[in-house]
């Protein structure tokens, strides 16, 4: 197994313990916006406990989406095998260039690896788009700055 591929092992245990932490919050931001939706009592008010109870119900609707995406993530980041070498920018690619390091899978930001910063991309993100399909040696112009890839597995 080579540097990278055991790089991207590392990126990729980091990357779902750090989709794991977010659900585990969630779960429990779910748990008690639920919690205070249900045990909210009806005054004399009903306008006031509808409103009330209709933000809290927002509230967990914004948390359930956002589970939601988390796991999507999750699922997306299964897909990536550390194992294969990858000889053009896609997904699930160790991207090493002179302006820094990308892991295209997932876009979770910059994350430390054996003292090496990794931005973490989206395939669909502007820079995720203009590395794909690029090999070891290609130049690219993104926002005005020249990157030129070093390698990539």
């Amino acid at each position: 197994m080579s540097q990278n591929r055991g790089l991207k092992e590392q990126l990729l245990n980091q990357l779902r313990e750090l989709l794991d932490e977010r659900m585990d919050t969630t779960v429990k931001a779910i748990e008690s916006a639920k919690e205070a939706r249900d045990s909210d009592t009806k005054s004399s008010a009903g306008d006031k406990y509808e409103t009330g109870r209709a933000m809290m119900q927002m509230e967990l609707d914004k948390y359930q989406v956002q589970l939601s995406k988390t796991r999507s993530l999750k699922n997306e980041l299964a897909k990536i095998n550390p194992v294969i070498k990858l000889n053009r920018a896609e997904f699930g690619s160790l991207v090493v260039c002179n302006q820094g390091n990308y892991f295209l899978s997932v876009a979770l930001g910059e994350i430390r690896v054996e003292q090496t910063d990794f931005f973490c991309l989206s395939m669909l993100s502007p820079l995720g788009q203009a590395l794909r399909g690029k090999t070891a040696g290609d130049e690219l112009v993104f926002n005005g700055q020249t990157i030129q890839i070093k390698s990539i597995d």
